[in-house]
């Protein structure tokens, strides 16, 4: 069951936080929408048939849908919860024509600009707005054009949900070689290519997103926050936020229980 609540409406784009309660490892029936949407993901993971390609979506990787495209949707892993942006007209919408691919590759400074976005309520801070749009267009400028590299997709995507699921031996990457049968070579090859980052920056990723549920959901306690995500220390936890965001846990702390905005442009 999908359940849907308007966030923010402006004359050019509508904002809905969408909960969806599917739990089925089905594909659904295809589904197409008149208008231009990218979604992203707060909580939860799902999976997207559309263009030919099979991906998970989860808070590292949203979608895009243009207008005419079909998508069918999976949800092996339980319900998630998303945030959909759907385009009025044509005024915001140039940069999406050139996307060839539904994959949004959403790094940290953009799930921290989106969720502060969402605390912004109905009256919005049209600059926070106006961050998240710009970073999500850069987004999607960055989409890779390249051809298909020789490694198989099916590889990445099992890399990648070997360390959504918290598998115990995706600590590293010569034992999560050996689980997928491959060489470690092959794999940081191959996940580079279709992820668009190293493994260990993405697992940091995944991390960094965690922390910031957490931290989005009240917690205060830095050190059990950075133990309970498998960061060595509070330091280690320190140095990966500040690389993957410009801050440190303590102003993302203090920006998520102010709803600022996060200062600083996209890397």
């Amino acid at each position: 069951m999908r359940t849907a609540k308007r966030l923010i409406e402006s004359p050019h784009f509508v904002i809905n936080s969408v909960e969806c309660s599917d739990d089925h490892a089905g594909w659904s029936m295809p589904e197409a929408s008149p208008a231009a949407q990218i979604v992203l993901v707060r909580q939860g993971r799902f999976r997207l048939d559309s263009q030919g390609r099979r991906m998970t979506v989860e808070p590292t990787v949203g979608y895009l849908h243009r207008p005419g495209w079909e998508m069918r949707f999976a949800h092996p892993a339980g319900g998630d919860v998303c945030t959909s942006i759907t385009f009025i007209g044509d005024a915001l919408t140039a940069g999406l024509d050139a996307a060839c691919s539904p994959a949004v590759h959403v790094d940290a400074r953009l799930e921290l600009a989106h969720r502060l976005l969402l605390r912004t309520g109905a009256d919005p801070d049209f600059a926070a707005v106006e961050a998240v749009l710009d970073l999500l267009l850069l987004a999607l400028r960055e989409q890779s054009q390249d051809v298909p590299s020789p490694g198989r997709q099916d590889l990445a995507d099992h890399a990648r949900e070997a360390i959504l699921s918290g598998e115990p031996d995706c600590a590293d990457l010569v034992t999560l070689a050996r689980r997928l049968k491959t060489s470690p070579s092959h794999l940081s090859r191959t996940f580079r290519h279709h992820v668009g980052m190293s493994l260990s920056r993405y697992r940091n990723r995944v991390r960094v997103s965690r922390a910031l549920t957490r931290m989005d959901q009240g917690e205060t306690n830095l050190a059990a926050l950075a133990a309970g995500l498998g960061f060595s220390d509070q330091a280690h936890l320190t140095r990966v936020m500040r690389d993957e965001l410009g801050h440190t846990p303590g102003r993302v702390r203090a920006l998520l229980a102010s709803g600022g905005t996060a200062a600083g442009g996209p890397r």
